[in-house]
């Protein structure tokens, strides 16, 4: 398994008033998705001059914002299991979003802190 992509993601209900935080740090959307959870939710995919990242997802039922790392694989299967063994946890049980383009869980580890784990795929 080898990590593809890292950055910040930041969840929560008021998506646009984060973005516009960032934007105002000099950040520019770069990538925006859509289909996750049919619709309900979105991503929006921020990138400054620097190269640093950062991407706000959009909620509607959580309770107030959540930070954790997002890591994109090459292999979810074997990050998902990497991850288990360690005492992560999926947020979801066992749910994990598949859209056409990535499958994606959020893990929190026994102290805590939150991993989206991502793999994009490929047509």
């Amino acid at each position: 398994m080898k990590i593809t992509g890292f950055c910040p993601i930041i969840v929560t209900q008021d998506q646009e008033a984060i973005v516009k935080v960032f934007e105002d740090l000099g950040f520019e959307r770069c990538h925006l998705k859509t289909d996750i959870e049919g619709g309900n939710n979105e991503n929006v995919s921020m990138k400054d001059a620097n190269g640093n990242r950062i991407n706000i997802a959009s909620s509607k039922v959580i309770p107030r914002d959540l930070t954790a790392i997002n890591i994109n694989v090459d292999d979810f299967d074997e990050a998902y299991e990497l991850l288990l063994s360690k005492g992560f946890v999926n947020t979801r049980g066992d749910k994990v979003t598949e859209t056409g383009s990535a499958r994606s869980t959020m893990l929190v580890a026994p102290s805590g802190f939150g991993i989206t784990l991502t793999q994009h795929i490929k047509k």
